[in-house]
């Protein structure tokens, strides 16, 4: 076992810094440029890595990687739960299902297909192949759906898939492991691993999502709970979640998955910054793991192309427009927002999260299946992030110059007799809807006199409903 390196850590903490400085830095012209922030983090990556500045080399036995990669996929779990509407999903039970089936089903195994055919690949790791690259990246579909030309329809169908896609594949990858892993002859516990697959760790997770839910509505209305820790709170939960499932040999990312979607359908009173909290800090273990895999793994596709190689990665990108458009055609759905749909599957950082469970596992051929993957993701990047910056190119400008306030109360807290005493006196002061969609959405009820705005395009609902320059502005999010 290699001895703990005290400054060996601390140079790599200060290079991940370093990393996370800049990419923040960077983010305002990210954002602009359209260019996807997956690509911005794998050249970061490059650079520190063996074959730019040779600061940083990654490999797939890393504890390291282990450890950043699982954290980052229970909290894309979590977080992809938290945000499910669930009267969203009841209401369009038929299109989630449609996704679910032919967008994820259907395309699944047609990869799998492809991976013994071509690859030459065992059933079972075949299935983990297909299911991984099945996946889709919410990363680039989080760009997609700020993209106010999107149509609804086509929205609505890519933010329910963001929701629910991960959660279907996770057990055909646990059960195919279980399947391609070595016995020793004994056959292979199927009743035990399902109980624990689908019983015990997302009731791992619902136990301790109503826990949490309860405990934290007790505390809040008996002595208050602080807005900032309130946030922490949510990563908590995520956390023991897992634990919890895997103390009992469960899964832990199904339990994280559970215990998110308990808190989203109990609509508890929790502020959006809750929900952008646990999004932030899983895109900051993202980015990380972008760029351990960018340093030099995420490259090592490279060395396994071949015709049949080749073959398959065409056959895996085009699977899901394929499945997609014919299955869509009965549907009330334009052409051009079926397109969009069927086009818009874009492999990322999701697809590398759920291959390296196998790789973890140790199971045959789960490095050259890693190595197929990053191929796939690679050029999705390109083709997905170039289609998304093709739209973000025709988004509308605007004129619409805003400034920091200077006021008082900038950057501040106001109550609601304050607001009151301002409109009073005859003072310009605006109350400011700032909720997200999914918790406004539900019932459209607001505050009195406040006017709405989607914090999605701030700029653009500035500009056509016309507010006053110089106001005060106090904006409410929960």
């Amino acid at each position: 076992m290699t001895a703990f390196d005290p400054q060996s850590f601390a140079a790599v903490l200060a290079l991940l810094g370093v990393v996370l400085l800049v990419a923040s830095l960077l983010s305002g012209v990210i954002e602009r440029s359209g260019v996807p922030q997956v690509g911005v983090f794998l050249a970061i990556g490059a650079v520190i890595g063996p074959f730019g500045l040779r600061l940083l080399n990654v490999d797939l036995d890393s504890s390291a990687l282990r450890v950043v990669a699982t954290l980052s996929l229970a909290l894309v779990l979590f977080t992809e739960a938290l945000t499910l509407n669930f009267k969203e999903v009841r209401q369009h039970g038929g299109l989630a299902l449609l996704i679910l089936g032919p967008g994820t089903a259907l395309v699944t195994a047609v990869i799998a297909f492809a991976g013994v055919g071509l690859l030459g690949l065992p059933v079972a790791q075949a299935t983990m192949l297909g299911a991984a690259l099945a996946s889709t990246d919410p990363v680039l579909l989080r760009s997609l759906l700020r993209w106010r030309g999107l149509p609804a329809d086509t929205r609505l169908a890519l933010r329910l898939e963001s929701g629910l896609n991960d959660v279907v594949l996770l057990p055909v990858i646990f059960i195919a492991i279980a399947l391609a892993l070595p016995t020793d002859g004994e056959p292979v516990a199927i009743g035990q691993m399902l109980l624990q697959l689908f019983l015990l760790g997302p009731g791992a997770g619902v136990a301790v999502g109503l826990l949490a839910v309860s405990t934290l509505s007790l505390i809040r209305n008996r002595v208050g709970v602080r807005r900032d820790y309130e946030s922490l709170y949510s990563i908590g939960v995520c956390f023991v979640a897992f634990g919890a499932a895997e103390a009992m040999h469960a899964s832990g990312f199904l339990a994280a998955f559970a215990a998110g979607a308990t808190i989203a359908a109990l609509d508890v009173e929790m502020c959006d910054c809750f929900l952008e909290y646990g999004e932030t800090t899983a895109e900051l273990t993202m980015l990380f793991t972008f760029v351990l895999l960018g340093t030099s793994l995420i490259w090592s596709g490279f060395g396994v192309v071949s015709l049949p190689v080749i073959a398959f990665v065409l056959i895996a990108l085009a699977a899901r427009p394929l499945a997609l458009l014919g299955s869509l055609s009965r549907t009330h759905m334009d052409g051009r927002s079926k397109r969009l749909l069927a086009w818009f599957g874009p492999r990322g950082l999701s697809t590398l999260l759920l291959i390296l469970l196998p790789v973890f596992e140790n199971v045959p051929e789960s490095e050259r299946m890693f190595q197929v993957c990053t191929l796939v993701m690679l050029v999705s990047v390109v083709l997905h992030g170039g289609s998304v910056m093709a739209l973000e190119r025709r988004r509308p400008q605007t004129e619409v110059e805003l400034k920091v306030a200077t006021g008082t109360h900038s950057g501040t807290t106001i109550t609601i007799p304050e607001l009151a005493q301002r409109r009073e006196k005859g003072q310009s002061a605006i109350l400011l809807d700032a909720r997200t969609a999914r918790t406004y959405d539900p019932d459209g009820l607001t505050a009195e006199g406040a006017i709405r705005i989607d914090p999605e395009n701030v700029v653009e609902e500035v500009r056509e409903k016309d507010l006053p320059k110089g106001a005060l502005i106090a904006a409410f999010c929960t």
